[in-house]
């Protein structure tokens, strides 16, 4: 009996064993069929390996949902003279699930031909409220970089209370170090404020904004970029210049031809000077998702 009884535990551990292997070998799978990792700073390598001054590169947002319109303007983009990379804003597909991003992933392998940045949206983080797989995938939330005399800082603001006091530490010492260039761009997924004004409220909550805004003002942001909100935007809150551009796919948000088209920018900065240029959808794809 005790021979038997000691079979049946070693036949239970060697069961626990494999589960706990075939576990392993499961979660190496699943990270092997990752469609990227660390892309983020892959590609930040091949764009530091480019001269820094003049510097123009593109910039686009809220492309999700609707891949027809955003793979006509990654092909714009790649015939676009002048263009070292791009930077996406973020909502780059409808929920961060794994199957979503391949197609994305797709996209940009097929249609475009230089760097590509991103910046962590909202609807990144829908099923990946953690954010694990799109770290997995892209790398940090929060990064900053220098190309010459520009400082680049991508800020994660995407949390509905707003960011928390750790990442208000990151930002600031960021800040702090980008004093010592000449050009000093934010790029972030909500923006400070909904420049519709009125009832439209999509942006950041209102303490928020202020406490952002009152931190690019002190260190003389020279451009905020954002998206969310699905059109085209530039003005100043409190000074501190910023654009919105949300028109890389997504349902637009309204009628008015001045603000809400598909398009892309083209974004130069030479100096402490920073151009942008609104470069609409010129070829309309055909297909099921095409406006």
């Amino acid at each position: 009996m005790l021979g038997l009884f000691r079979r049946r535990h070693l036949w239970r551990f060697l069961f626990v064993i494999l589960l706990l292997c075939w576990a392993s070998g499961s979660a190496a799978g699943e990270s092997a069929g990752l469609p990227a990792r660390d892309w983020n700073l892959r590609n930040l390598e091949r764009v530091q390996a480019l001269p820094p001054d003049p510097l123009t590169f593109a910039v686009l947002g809220d492309s999700r949902g609707n891949f027809p319109v955003f793979e006509g303007l990654l092909r714009q983009m790649s015939r676009e003279p002048g263009l070292r990379f791009a930077v996406h804003l973020g909502d780059m597909v409808d929920q961060g699930e794994l199957e979503q991003y391949r197609p994305f992933f797709k996209s940009v392998e097929q249609y475009l031909q230089m760097p590509l940045l991103a910046v962590v949206g909202n609807h990144e983080l829908s099923k990946d409220p953690e954010g694990k797989l799109y770290t997995e995938i892209f790398g940090p939330r929060n990064y900053a970089f220098h190309l010459g005399s520009h400082y680049f800082i991508m800020f994660d603001d995407t949390a509905r209370s707003g960011p928390g006091e750790e990442q208000y530490r990151w930002l600031e010492a960021e800040l702090q170090k980008s004093r010592e260039h000449k050009a000093r761009l934010v790029f972030l997924h909500t923006p400070l404020q909904d420049p519709r004004g009125g009832k439209h409220r999509h942006c950041l909550l209102p303490d928020c904004g202020r406490r952002l805004t009152a931190l690019f003002k002190k260190y003389r942001v020279t451009r905020v970029f954002a998206g969310h909100i699905h059109g085209f935007f530039e003005g100043r809150r409190d000074g501190v210049p910023f654009t919105i551009t949300g028109g890389g796919g997504a349902k637009l948000y309204g009628a008015d031809p001045q603000h809400f088209f598909y398009h892309y920018l083209k974004v130069t900065v030479k100096g402490d000077r920073v151009e942008t240029q609104v470069q609409r959808l010129i070829e309309v794809p055909q297909g099921p998702l095409a406006p």
